[in-house]
């Protein structure tokens, strides 16, 4: 382990399957090194994958095949900045149409209940805009999603309904 600070994971026993995903999905990911057990352990038996290096969006984590002792929540999530409606789609898509869940306001949930925030660098701005109407207008619009829709943030933003 290169990393000086990695997120661990816990997984019910999917460690390996969730990691293998992230590295189709999202860009700059990878599986990296897979350890498996060197004995029985509480939920698992030697040989088994115990845990799971990997990369999602440059971020070190380890997938550790722990049991069902502990749930995700969305006290944690992954933030991942989409260029455009494009790349939101198929990153939203991917998660929801693989076992996943969507929620409100870009967030969603994979098949194994990691969190995410599917967030296009539009929205950040159109809320963070200085015409603190504009940052209101456009906050609300969002308030109403699940997936981010840029083009009615946009037009949410400039005060006009979209087209």
């Amino acid at each position: 382990m290169a990393a000086k600070n990695t997120i661990c994971l816990w997984y019910e026993g999917g460690a390996l399957d969730a990691a293998r995903f992230y590295a189709e999905t999202f860009p700059d990911s990878a599986v990296g090194k897979i350890h498996l057990a060197p004995d029985d352990y509480p939920d698992g038996k030697q040989g088994d994958v115990l845990t799971v290096e990997f990369t999602v969006a440059g971020i070190p984590c380890i997938g550790l095949n722990g049991g069902p002792h502990f749930k995700h929540n969305e006290a944690f999530s992954f933030q991942i900045a989409t260029e455009d409606q494009e790349e939101t789609d198929r990153l939203w898509n991917a998660i929801v149409a693989h076992g996943g869940q969507e929620s409100a306001c870009g967030w969603c949930k994979d098949r194994w209940g990691i969190s995410w925030q599917i967030t296009p660098r539009a929205l950040v701005a159109a809320i963070s805009d200085a015409d603190r109407a504009a940052a209101r207008r456009a906050f609300n619009a969002m308030m109403t999603m699940k997936k981010i829709d840029i083009a009615t943030i946009e037009a949410a933003r400039a005060g006009r309904d979209r087209d």
